[in-house]
């Protein structure tokens, strides 16, 4: 870790030198600030976690959901994230790990100014960074809380140190080697700082597939709310509706967002098949004609929802 400490001083004076090829994002941060980026800021009120041994996973994580409300204690965490022959956490384990909480995890966009954008939100990014020396890696999980942009630095949650401060240069450094790769959680109601429309519909989809469906509902309508016209959004917004036992809801949204998208097949499908379960077989039959009067890739689908409906209509308390 000296070494690796040494090597990134070494950067940095090579960035202030002017040799901008090495570490492009801090130098583009230093010669002109993201707009909208404040001075300073550290998120004083999150608590610190320190790691036992190899577990800075599964103490990152623990930070996190507690700033997004929920309170995991850091050994049932271990047990969930920590893979003891690896003596680590993998990615897709931290990014899982939160939605079994009720909380919406973001891979973030590999981009130091985005990152600081979500600090400076409210939302504490897990960065994963390489405290190793070639050819041995290091790979090391830390929360970052805070910087200070005149001064040129970052302030982490790292390892047993609460609020250590780290020049950007060798931030960077340390991040790099794995494709800057960043997290942040979020309860349902709220989105990242940087969300951007087709990762945060991805990561909802994951969320929606293992969250209640009261809390996937409440994610896709926040959603909605910034993406109005997203399809997709509102497709999981009614099966969400569907699943939580209001059938009511998911017409509403099936229909509203028709409205947006008139003749999709999917939307008209899965509103033939709602209303088909609300018991109102003759119009769901209707809508479910049209949507396979639509050729593209769910006719195999939409066929079955069809012949699903027209059987339920052909029983005799239906006729």
């Amino acid at each position: 870790m000296r070494a690796r400490r040494l090597a990134g001083a070494f950067l940095l004076s090579l960035v202030l030198g002017g040799c901008a090829a090495l570490l492009p994002q801090t130098t583009a941060l230093r010669d002109q600030r993201p707009p909208g980026l404040p001075d300073r800021v550290e998120l004083a009120d999150i608590a610190f976690v320190p790691q036992a041994e190899y577990q800075c996973g599964p103490a990152a994580l623990s930070m996190s959901l507690a700033s997004a409300g929920v309170h995991v204690p850091l050994d049932q965490l271990v047990g969930e994230v920590y893979l003891p022959e690896r003596r680590g956490s993998l990615q897709a384990d931290m990014l899982a790990t939160p939605r079994r909480h009720g909380r919406v995890s973001h891979r973030l966009a590999p981009r130091l100014d985005d990152v600081l954008h979500e600090v400076a939100a409210g939302n504490p990014v897990v960065v994963l960074q390489n405290y190793g020396v070639w050819p041995i890696d290091g790979w090391h999980y830390a929360l970052l809380v805070g910087y200070d942009y005149d001064a040129g630095e970052a302030i982490l949650h790292t390892g047993e140190r609460a609020a250590m401060r780290m020049p950007f240069a060798v931030f960077e450094y340390l991040w790099r080697d794995g494709d800057h790769w960043a997290m942040t959680v979020t309860p349902p109601h709220r989105l990242p700082a940087t969300a951007r429309e087709p990762d945060t519909v991805a990561a909802l989809a994951a969320f929606e597939r293992v969250a209640p469906p009261a809390l996937a509902a409440e994610a896709w309508r926040t959603a909605l709310e910034r993406w109005p016209r997203n399809e997709p959004a509102a497709i999981g917004l009614a099966n969400a509706e569907h699943a939580r036992g209001d059938l009511a809801a998911a017409v509403a949204a099936l229909r509203d967002a028709l409205t947006l998208h008139p003749g999709s097949p999917v939307l008209l499908n899965n509103l033939a098949q709602t209303l088909s379960d609300l018991g109102r077989h003759a119009e769901a039959l209707a809508l479910a004609d049209e949507a396979a009067a639509a050729p593209g890739a769910f006719a195999t689908a939409i066929a079955e929802t069809r012949a699903g409906i027209a059987a339920r209509l052909s029983t005799p308390e239906n006729r």
